[in-house]
């Protein structure tokens, strides 16, 4: 079992990690010396900052869907579907094949467990959430999928909001439903950008709106790789950060001209990187704001972000 100590010493996040081999005793002992001198970690005190994540291909390495059309060998009636099916509609058809297989709720709960991740992600995210930070999910696959990964992982706790495509199980026929964020059909959300069942440009603004009205300031550092992703990339402010996975759909449309984004560029390439590019961010932040508010800062620049570390997690 490992013990893990969060704890910050001016805007300097480490984790102590106590590892029960002496093959990381010299990490362990390099770590620890920093505790005297270190307070534990108090969200109030920090700044007020935003993380939004997308789903697919960012937290996880899969598309939900695509993974469970691949585990459940729905391939060939997708591809047959596909021509003349939007997207959601077809997923729904494809929970109701499902259904009519035989194949449960908890069966397709169990395939979702199975799909793989990067393993820094999870150590990100808590890090990210003991900071103090507020996370949020914004994503085009949909609320049982992120749901149960995120309650597997035991990490749902960590996001204050998810924004997705409903779904809901129907336990007159004991099937998954999956409906559209925006009904495209009665209301569509008229952006050129975004595929027609969710504007996440859109749902951005109305969280810069409600931000806003009430008074706060926030800082806002989005992660996420697709076509999707690159609509609320152009309406983050200066002082935000846009992460783009490099050589994913948005990275190449924020490539073509970068000067129409306001916020700053820092692309990542995987798990790891990811990790260490948000604490970064998230460091540099505070130690902004602590500057801004006059709060002194330890001048100690040995004392290394976690990202730095990047020791082994429970």
């Amino acid at each position: 079992m490992l013990a893990q100590f969060v704890l910050v010493c001016g805007a300097r996040l480490l984790i102590a990690t106590a590892y029960p081999d002496s093959l990381h005793g010299s990490v362990l002992k390099e770590e620890l010396t920093c505790i005297n001198c270190c307070l534990f970690h108090k969200p109030s005190e920090m700044a007020d900052i935003m993380v939004v994540f997308d789903f697919d291909k960012t937290i996880m390495d899969w598309e939900c869907d695509d993974w469970i059309v691949h585990e459940f060998g729905l391939i060939d009636l997708v591809n047959e579907l596909l021509p003349t099916t939007p997207w959601n509609s077809l997923m729904d058809k494809m929970m109701g094949e499902l259904h009519s297989r035989g194949k449960t709720i908890a069966d397709i709960a169990d395939v979702l467990k199975r799909a793989t991740m990067h393993p820094r992600i999870v150590p990100a995210i808590k890090s990210i959430h003991a900071l103090g930070c507020e996370l949020r999910i914004l994503s085009d696959a949909d609320l049982f999928y992120i749901e149960t990964i995120l309650n597997h992982l035991g990490i749902r706790e960590c996001f204050s909001q998810i924004t997705t495509n409903p779904s809901f199980v129907d336990e007159e026929k004991g099937r998954l439903r999956i409906l559209p964020f925006h009904d495209f059909r009665s209301s569509p959300h008229g952006c050129g950008l975004c595929p027609p069942n969710l504007c996440k440009g859109a749902v951005i603004e109305r969280v810069q709106a409600s931000v806003s009205a009430e008074g706060k300031k926030k800082r806002f550092i989005y992660v996420g790789d697709g076509v999707g992703d690159y609509c609320p990339s152009l309406k983050l402010s200066e002082g935000d950060f846009m992460m783009p996975r490099k050589d994913y759909p948005a990275w190449d449309l924020i490539c073509q001209n970068p000067a129409l984004l306001k916020a700053e560029i820092h692309e990542w390439t995987d798990g790891e990187e990811l990790e260490r590019v948000v604490l970064r961010l998230i460091d540099a932040i505070i130690t902004e704001e602590e500057i801004k508010s006059g709060r002194s800062i330890s001048s100690d620049r040995e004392m290394q972000n976690i990202a730095d570390h990047r020791c082994a997690c429970p």
